[in-house]
């Protein structure tokens, strides 16, 4: 196997069925390609929710936003994220898969830097940050993106397993997020670069923007790592009416209310329960 361009690691053949191909070169390259993928995908992850479990501290810090205010900055999201995937399913037959990871990682900054400065002033606009949320949405479409990528490395007997790797880890995303949040924003781990602490209406001192200052350092980390360790498999590009031909088959419309109903309990739950419980406590 040789490389159509050493400087764009993209491959100039890929035959993950051929037996000799694959024990030979494609299991290494796939592997290592998986290796960067899973951490990427679960940042994508944290960021999607991350905005749920930060917004329920909104108000305690001086803000005074309706709980129906916050419910929508939790939604908003899952939204467009679930937007995003239908056109993120294209990006590798069209940019490449390592070129895309390199893109939708490198984006989540803008959320994610977006969030630990608007935190700190009391009179940032709603609005400002409903296009945040809107911004945590770039997190849910690479589910797909990275799925569909990663699938295309593997034979088909193998295949389940290396999108369950990667899906499945991925997914840890959202609860690793809640888990972390409520201790990272209890402390100033990054000193005077972080930011001051905002005082809370029962006087504690906490730093917000610490939920999304946590995962600046990962997220240039794995755009690096993306750039040099993955690669661009040589797929055919397909013309969304080609795509789109999958909408005349019945197995498509179970399959997705199927999804939306076990997949968009799980991300639904997962967003709203943070506030719902800001609901009751307070």
């Amino acid at each position: 196997m040789q490389q159509l361009d050493k400087g764009s690691h993209a491959l100039a053949e890929w035959k993950p069925e051929d037996v000799g191909f694959w024990e030979g070169t494609g299991k290494q390259v796939a592997n290592r390609n998986l290796l960067v993928s899973v951490p990427a995908l679960t940042l994508a992850f944290i960021v999607w929710q991350m905005w749920s479990v930060a917004a329920v501290q909104l108000n305690s810090i001086g803000f005074s936003f309706t709980q129906g205010q916050l419910f929508t900055l939790a939604a908003l999201p899952g939204l467009v994220g679930a937007t995003l995937r239908f056109f993120y399913t294209f990006a590798n037959s069209i940019f490449g898969g390592r070129n895309w990871t390199i893109f939708s990682t490198s984006i989540l900054l803008l959320p994610l830097l977006g969030i630990a400065y608007a935190v700190q002033n009391v009179n940032t606009p709603y609005w400002v940050f409903m296009i945040l949320a809107a911004l945590c949405g770039l997190g849910g479409g690479n589910f797909s993106s990275s799925n569909a990528n990663i699938g295309a490395f593997y034979p088909k007997a193998k295949k389940g397993t290396a999108l369950g790797i990667n899906g499945g880890i991925g997914n840890l995303g959202v609860s690793l997020v809640q888990l972390i949040t409520p201790l990272v924003i209890t402390t100033s781990i990054f000193g005077f670069i972080g930011g001051n602490a905002l005082v809370t209406e029962t006087g504690q001192e906490i730093w917000l923007q610490n939920a999304a200052l946590l995962w600046v350092v990962p997220a240039i980390v794995l755009t690096v790592c993306a750039y040099l360790f993955m690669d661009n498999l040589p797929t055919a590009r397909q013309s969304l009416r080609e795509q789109a031909s999958v909408f005349k088959d019945k197995h498509f419309w179970i399959q997705t209310l199927l999804y939306t109903a076990a997949f968009g309990s799980f991300i639904g739950y997962a967003a709203a329960f943070p506030d719902d419980l800001e609901v009751k406590v307070s």
